[in-house]
């Protein structure tokens, strides 16, 4: 690391937010000379300040507009396997006090001080999403600090999706060691879910809603619930292991669905379960025009406002998906909103849901407003790394 190239802050950038911890450096505030811009991507450069004061070991790509990303404040530090390993140890250590069962997140990017990477565990598997070029160029001694600090045997690359087109990276996925041949039982919340690594969604389940799955089930007992876009039946089958009469879940993918069922079948709850293949929109119409009333419903879409562009089309979705949803739900039942886009602030996504509720001609009240588990822990400085935001309503009228 001592021969590392130096690259440094524009004049009129502010050095002080990358000292105050945030993690990114955009294109436009870095001098890109010729020299920098012929560093390879994932490459590290130690980065100053327009004064030449040192801020730290960062990574870089040219072809990102985050064209650099701080791995260590410390000037000497050497970004190698045991270095991986520490940041692999300390994130452990605070899932190990948490959670009971090898079941989480264990990295969670740029919050737990390995940007772009994300790390999902699933007891003796885990799955890696090397979402920036470092990553990628240093999956290798990723996944062996991996099989080292947490003592998985297989270990699955995982190189799909939005994240790795922004950086340049190409999709691929791969088993890098270990085997892979059916979906993992997953245990959470007492219910039981079935996770495809190889081909699910992501990287086959979502962590993240964890304690609104929890929250939802203080709802559920005795209720009729319906859960859209349950992907492999998150709510619903949270639903089911708290006593739910029945849950439907309703998604585009027969895949997830079948999942779901599997899921079901091993709760011994397969009679409580509904399945509604096809389009959300769609089905929330449909269920309107067939006069389906539910206790609980519960909305979980995609991304709909991935980015700041796609806000103001994402906010109107949330809205149709409110006023759709909010009709279904019994005089004095609950109604679940959530989103995942980060480009949405809770506020203005608690003010499309509240105005698709009203547009559905119901009356609420806002009872709790929830967020992603501890294995997804929020970097302050970083809005991005708070992303989930899920809302319980209780509806009249």
């Amino acid at each position: 690391m001592t021969d590392l190239p130096t690259i440094r802050l524009r004049p009129k950038s502010k050095p002080q937010a990358i000292r105050h911890g945030f993690p990114w450096v955009f294109a436009d505030e870095l001098v890109t000379d010729r020299r920098t811009r012929a560093i390879a991507p994932g490459s590290f450069a130690l980065l100053e300040d327009a004064e030449r004061a040192p801020l730290g070991i960062v990574t870089l790509n040219n072809e990102s507009r985050i064209i650099a990303r701080m791995m260590d404040a410390d000037p000497a530090a050497i970004i190698d396997r045991a270095w991986i390993a520490e940041r692999l140890a300390r994130a452990l250590a605070m899932r190990a006090r948490i959670y009971d069962q090898p079941f989480y997140r264990l990295i969670h990017a740029e919050a737990d001080g390995l940007p772009g990477v994300i790390i999902d565990r699933f007891g003796d598997a885990a799955v890696i999403q090397p979402n920036a070029a470092w990553a990628e160029r240093m999956v290798a001694d990723i996944a062996a600090a991996l099989r080292d600090v947490a003592g998985v045997s297989t270990v699955i690359l995982n190189g799909q999706g939005r994240a790795r087109g922004l950086e340049g990276l190409g999709e691929r996925m791969e088993i890098l060691s270990g085997s892979m041949d059916a979906p993992v039982q997953v245990p959470m919340n007492g219910a039981i879910y079935l996770a495809d690594l190889m081909g699910g969604q992501k990287t086959g389940l979502f962590f993240d809603q964890r304690p609104n799955h929890a929250f939802a089930q203080r709802l559920a007992q005795g209720a009729r619930v319906l859960d859209v876009f349950s992907h492999v039946g998150g709510f619903g089958l949270a639903a089911l292991a708290a006593g739910a009469v029945q849950a439907t879940c309703v998604d585009g993918s027969a895949a997830a669905l079948e999942l779901a069922q599997g899921g079901a079948r091993a709760m011994g709850a397969a009679d409580r379960l509904v399945t509604r293949q096809g389009d959300a929109f769609a089905q929330l119409e449909a269920m309107a025009s067939e006069g389906a009333e539910f206790d609980v419903v519960i909305c979980d879409p995609p991304a709909f406002a991935p980015s700041k562009p796609a806000l103001e089309a994402g906010l109107r979705a949330y809205e149709r998906v409110a006023k759709l949803a909010a009709p279904l739900v019994a005089p004095g039942g609950y109604l679940g909103l959530c989103s995942c886009s980060h480009a949405a602030d809770l506020t203005a996504f608690r003010n499309a849901s509240a105005r698709g509720i009203g547009r559905g001609g119901r009356r609420m009240q806002l009872l709790h407003t929830g967020q992603a588990g501890p294995d997804h822990p929020v970097l302050p400085q970083l809005a991005e790394s708070g992303y989930l935001k899920a809302l319980f309503f209780r509806l009249d009228g």
